[in-house]
This record gives structure tokens, C-alpha cells and sequence, in this order.
């Protein structure tokens, strides 16, 4: 499943234009693929509600959408990420449509969902530190799960994070992130940094 779901997350495409203060790195498909299996494997996404916080060209959300969810929201910020999100979906074709919404993905306007799928801001621009704390934070507040990919060596700051608001991280798992030379201030073709994925029950009913 998580190879066959790689190759079709191949036609999603990434973002046209991407600005460094937000961090708009497309998350690489075997990345999608890794967290969305996990995800499925918890039985997290078919019958429920899936969001996708700061979704951007929609590469979790619609990947999400291929594993028979409910209903899947997709929240971002950008509106040129939003129109790339909607062109890549009949490119993938994932069964179950992606609602689109842009607002700020730490603040969504959303109700509860059953479970959120994200890769926030790692926090290495401008010396935010922990930028994905507000992302956690959204997710705490709207989601009974929450998967989400953080720097390696972040497990003690999520588990600390989701401990204080009645949170408890139940899975973590070690995975690469891939990222292709895009801004003027990187000096390499490609990078591989090593990040972590992690499944956040927030003692929420689903």
C-alpha cells in the first residue's frame, strides 16, 4: 500500500512559488505515503473526519482522501497553494473530495475532526524555535488524533507539549525528509534530514 500510494502521490504537485519565511517545502511522497499508512494502519481515516493543517499543495490531505475518510478538510494559509491543491486532486484522483478553507492553520475554523494530518514549520527560519508548537496547539483543540512530522530529537518538546494539555503521544517513528535545493541559500542539489512522525492522542472521543 505505502509504495502504490508513493507512486500516485507522483502527480502532486508542489508549490510554484515558495516563500522560505513559511517554510513551504513540499513534503516528499514517501514521506506521505509513511505517515498515511501509519495513520491507516490505526484505523485514523476510513469513516472519519481527516484535517489537514497548513495543507499546502494538499499532498497529506489528498493522500488522506485516497484511504475512504468521511470527509477531509484541507486548511492553509495560501491562496496560490489552495489553487495548486485543487488542480493536483484530479490528478491523483483519491475517491473522496478535499474541502478546501484558507485561513491560518493554527487557527482553523473548524469543529471537531477525528483526527489531523500535518507537517508543520520545523522553526529553522528567522530563529522560530518550535514554530510547530501553535500547529500542536491548533491540533490539541480540534482533534481526537493527530499525526504530524517534527525535526529529529523533538520527542521529549511533543511529548512534554501534548503531556500539558491532557495529550499522550503514542507512537513515534524515525523517517527522512528529503529536500531539493530551492532557495538561494542552499548549497547543496539535495538534503536528507532526519525527522520524526508522530501519533498525539489527545483524549478526545473520535
Amino acid at each position: 500500500m505505502k509504495r502504490a500510494l508513493a507512486r500516485r502521490l507522483g502527480a502532486v504537485e508542489g508549490f510554484r512559488d515558495p516563500d522560505p519565511g513559511l517554510e513551504q517545502y513540499a513534503t516528499p511522497t514517501e514521506l506521505a505515503a509513511q505517515l498515511i499508512a501509519l495513520a491507516d494502519l490505526h484505523d485514523d481515516l476510513a469513516g472519519r473526519t481527516v484535517a489537514d493543517l497548513g495543507a499546502g499543495t494538499g499532498m497529506l490531505g489528498i493522500a488522506a482522501a485516497t484511504r475512504n475518510p468521511h470527509r477531509v478538510l484541507a486548511v492553509e494559509r495560501d491562496p496560490d497553494a489552495v489553487a495548486v491543491g485543487r488542480a493536483n486532486e484530479p490528478r491523483v484522483e483519491p475517491g473522496v473530495g478535499v474541502e478546501w478553507t484558507v485561513a491560518d492553520a493554527t487557527r482553523p475554523p473548524l469543529a471537531a475532526v477525528d483526527t489531523v494530518v500535518m507537517n508543520p514549520p520545523f522553526g529553522a527560519q528567522d530563529r522560530a524555535e518550535h514554530a510547530d508548537r501553535a500547529f500542536l496547539a491548533a491540533a490539541s483543540e480540534v482533534a481526537a488524533v493527530s499525526y504530524s512530522v517534527h525535526n529529529a530529537g523533538s520527542k521529549a518538546f511533543v511529548e512534554s507539549f501534548a503531556g500539558d494539555r491532557g495529550g499522550t503521544v503514542t507512537h513515534a517513528f524515525a523517517a527522512e525528509f528529503a529536500v531539493p535545493a530551492q532557495f538561494s541559500f542552499h548549497t547543496q542539489d539535495r538534503a536528507v534530514l532526519d525527522v520524526e512522525l508522530f501519533r498525539v492522542d489527545w483524549g478526545r472521543q473520535s
